[in-house]
């Protein structure tokens, strides 16, 4: 449940900065008569990634056993790939996110009604499709025949919108670029996890071969359905007795991903608007404009 949690405050919290920036800037400019196109781009980006999330989850159910195997594990392993980008991005990122969205938002403004919609549209969007793929691949992942999974990405979506709203307010100053930094590394350790699954999914679904081929067997150590195993699983998808390949391809990603993410940023390259004030790192500053 805790790494659902992660995943829903997360990416949730970076759709609520998102909407925070937008809707501050257009208040501070005194352009509230922008607000309604950027709401309802806003809305429209929400119920695209609520429908996407929908045909994720009911439409695998009239596939075949095999077809639904090979459909989430293949999906599984590209939201491994989304998020993995998206976390290297967030952390190159979120110190200048305000100026670059700022950016958008006055070239929208002279463009007109449709561009501003446009705009909130894709800044929310991608966030929210990104979330919705990797929720129902991750709750996939860790589903344990309750509803703990699903509970804890919508606890934490709950989360991140009350903090969103926290920030927009001026009430909460917190530094964006370690926020980042520390989910971004729990949350390349959930989606090894994911990866793993996904694989096992396919080796299922006979597009990869393996399956009786155990790395270990641990399942008397650590049995699934104690309170430690079902802990481990919701947290960091853990298996007692997984594949060589789930063992290999676990490595190979964790490993090489989480030393890069960790390793310090390079300074020698950094755009102007990377080498802005620290105090763009805050929260407060890129919520409020101030």
């Amino acid at each position: 449940m805790f790494g659902n949690y992660l995943i829903g405050l997360r990416e949730g919290l970076e759709a609520s900065l998102v909407v925070c920036i937008l809707v501050a800037y257009l208040v501070k400019t005194e352009r509230r008569d922008a607000l309604a196109p950027v709401w309802t781009g806003i809305g429209v980006a929400v119920a695209l990634s609520l429908g996407f999330g929908c045909a994720l989850t009911f439409g695998s159910q009239e596939l075949t056993f095999e077809a639904q195997e090979a459909l989430g594990g293949s999906l599984s392993i590209l939201a491994v790939g989304l998020v993995t980008w998206m976390v290297f991005w967030m952390r190159r990122t979120a110190r200048h996110l305000r100026a670059e969205l700022h950016g958008r938002l006055d070239a929208a403004l002279r463009m007109g009604t449709a561009a501003l919609v446009a705009t909130a549209f894709l800044a929310v969007g991608r966030e929210g499709l990104e979330t919705a793929l990797f929720v129902w691949a991750s709750v996939r992942a860790s589903n344990d025949g309750t509803h703990a999974p699903l509970l804890g990405v919508v606890l934490g979506l709950l989360t991140a919108i009350a903090l969103g709203w926290l920030f927009y307010r001026g009430a909460l100053r917190i530094n964006l670029a370690k926020f980042f930094t520390w989910t971004g590394a729990m949350l390349v350790v959930v989606a090894a996890g994911v990866l793993a699954y996904g694989v096992h999914d396919l080796q299922e679904a006979r597009f990869l071969g393996g399956l009786e081929d155990k790395a270990f067997d641990i399942s008397t150590t650590i049995p699934p359905d104690s309170w430690y195993g079902t802990l481990l699983k919701g947290v960091f998808n853990f298996q007692p007795n997984p594949t060589v390949l789930q063992a290999v391809v676990w490595s190979l990603y964790l490993v090489p991903v989480l030393a890069l993410f960790l390793a310090p940023a390079r300074t020698g390259s950094r755009t102007p608007a990377e080498r802005a004030p620290k105090g763009a790192d805050t929260a407060k500053a890129d919520a409020s404009g101030s």
